[in-house]
């Protein structure tokens, strides 16, 4: 089920990170967003997800990023995040 290893990184006014594994877990196991896609997602650690086959990166990184500036993880500023595979 979890066939690709990910690496999740957030910019935030121009830094960038590893996405914290608590904000990771946050959203894959409480997913507000109601599609289902993202049930097929395992945070490993910080910055790191494996994901199913049926998870597009590039929709996880956009939902992920406005839940995270919308739950004001940004500290007031918006939450970019890039999806790459390991």
């Amino acid at each position: 089920m979890y066939s690709r290893k990910l690496i999740v990184e957030v910019l935030i006014a121009g830094e960038r990170q590893p996405c914290p594994l608590d904000w990771l877990d946050s959203f894959c196991m409480r997913n507000f967003t109601g599609s289902a896609e993202f049930d097929d997602t395992l945070p490993m650690g910080d910055g790191l997800l494996e994901a199913g086959l049926r998870v597009d990166p590039a929709r996880l990184a956009s939902a992920l990023g406005a839940w995270l500036t919308k739950r004001g993880k940004g500290g007031g500023k918006p939450v970019a995040v890039e999806i790459h595979r390991q």
